[in-house]
Parts: structure tokens; sequence; C-alpha cells
């Protein structure tokens, strides 16, 4: 082997990252490597290493977890694949080749499978608890990296939110003030995906509402009038307690009131302390930002 490749590799991939229509996987890993070697290349290993010296290196697990990013490195001898449990101690591939080669890139590729990973081991444990809701990510990942974060989620075993502003509609609160109600603001998002139907395909049409009034406006306007709307976000209904606890009696009654007629979303005040309390609630879907904007590396 010529060393650790840092080319995407698909047989790998025993899941497959979520798509986007701009984004390009295999350019960002071209600039994770150009921004450590820069213009020079590895100056202190062309220093001391031998050019032609080879080597055979391992990937070591230095914590118990979720791995994830095989597919960054695709000429390593893997014994694990992704979204297998790896304990501390354990080495799970192996690759062998030039000296020069596999230090200019290793940084890199760890860098990129200890993120994954422990984006993926936060996930699973949240998966776990909030069964049976089905957890979720928001946007709040790292500028540049949003595939590849949502893609660990993946792996992890929660499920994707939007991608971006593109691909689903979600009124939040400063689209319903400027609308001057919850009421307006569907009729304009329903007269909008109207107007452009030929044009683009929305995934998802979802409303995030904080008080029982504003559920109760949702309802009314649809069952009065044809709309896409597919879900209802219930923002802030958990209440932290001092003793660490949370109520969730208003999710749950967000929850009865709207009976099934859309899939439901719980925001706000998720961890993995109280998400299987959220998960208990009836809700469709817990949705965290903290599993991509407070992410603990996995040690590798």
């Amino acid at each position: 082997m010529a060393g650790v490749e840092t080319r995407i590799s698909f047989e790998l991939m025993v899941i497959k990252p979520p798509s986007h229509p701009t984004y390009d996987l295999t350019a960002i890993i071209k600039l994770a490597l150009s921004e450590d070697v820069g213009d020079q290349g590895d100056v202190t290993c062309m220093a001391t290493i031998p050019d032609d010296m080879e080597v055979e290196a391992h990937f070591l697990a230095k914590e118990d977890g979720i791995i994830a990013g095989i597919a960054f490195a695709e000429t390593v001898e893997w014994s694990q694949k992704d979204g297998d449990y790896v304990h501390k101690g354990l080495k799970f591939g192996k690759v062998h080749g030039r000296a020069h080669n596999i230090v200019r890139v290793e940084r890199v590729v760890l860098n990129f499978m200890q993120r994954m990973s422990g984006i993926a081991t936060q996930t699973k444990a949240m998966a776990d608890a909030a069964h049976p809701a089905l957890i979720l990510e928001m946007r709040k990942t790292a500028p540049g990296l949003r595939s590849v974060d949502k893609w660990a989620v993946l792996i992890g075993g929660g499920r994707n939110h939007r991608m971006g502003l593109f691909d689903m509609v979600l009124i939040k609160d400063n689209h319903i003030s400027i609308a001057e109600g919850v009421t307006n603001a569907l009729k304009l998002v329903d007269s909008y995906l109207e107007k452009i139907n030929l044009r683009m395909e929305v995934e998802c049409f979802c409303i995030e509402t904080r008080t029982m009034e504003e559920i109760k406006d949702v309802l009314e306007y649809a069952s009065k009038t044809k709309t896409s709307l597919t879900r209802i976000m219930l923002d802030n209904m958990v209440v932290p307690l001092d003793n660490g606890d949370v109520d969730v009696s208003m999710l749950k009654e967000a929850v009865e009131l709207i009976n099934g007629k859309f899939e439901t979303e719980a925001s706000g005040n998720v961890t993995l302390e109280t998400v299987h309390e959220i998960g208990q609630s009836g809700v469709t879907y817990i949705s965290s930002g903290a599993l991509t904007h407070s992410v603990k590396a996995l040690v590798l």
C-alpha cells in the first residue's frame, strides 16, 4: 500500500452520508489536507524520516464508544465498521506503507474520525434513551462540516433534521412575529409553496409552536384549509425543575391535543438525562442541537 489514502470509499460505507446539492465531501478532505501541509509539506517529517522508509501503523481506540468515519481511509485494513462499538485499547485498523504518506495524513483522518465518533457515540446514547421517539440533530454544525456531522448522527442511530434552509420549510418564532401570527404564517407558506410547486420539492413543512393557543390555531387552520403542513414542533414545552428533573405535562397535553394529525417534535431542554422522559411523552421526534454543537471527540 502507498499509505493512508484520504479518498472516500463508498465500499466501506455501511451508512451513506446525507445528500446535499452543492456539498463536495472530497473537496472538504482536500481542504483539510491543504491547511495542514500548506505550501511546504511536512517539514519535520522530511527532516527526520528517510524518504523511502516503510512502516506499519495501527488505529487504536483510547476510549469506549461508537466508531465513525471508517470510509475516510480506504487503504486501511479495518476490523470494525461504522457504527460498531469499540472499547479502550482495541486496535481496529492497520495500514502499511511509506512513512511520509502515513504521517502526513494521519492527523487529518483522525480529526474527522474523532469528531464523527464523538457525535455518533452521543447520538447512540440519546437515541437509545429516547426510544420510542426518534432523535434528530439540527443545523448547529461546524461550518463546512454539515454533511460530515449529520452523517455521524446517522451512524449513531439518529435521524437527520433539515440539511439547510433549502430542503424544508420551518416556520419559527421570528417568522410568526413578522407574519403577525401563526395562522397568517401558515397561509403565506401554503400560498408560496403552491406558487412554486413546479420548481421546488419540499420534503417537510414544520411550524414551531410555544403555547397551547398556538397549537389550537394551527389545528383550526388545518381543519379548514388544505395545507402542506406535516409536523408541529413543540418548543420549550419541557420545563426543568429545581431537583434536576423535568416536567413534561405540557408536552403530553400538546401531543394529546394534536392526536396524531401531524408528526410532533419536542425541542428545548433536551439532555441525556432528560431525553428518556421526553421520549415517553408520545412525541414523534426529539431534536437536540447539542449533538453537533457541543461535540466531545472520541479519542483515538
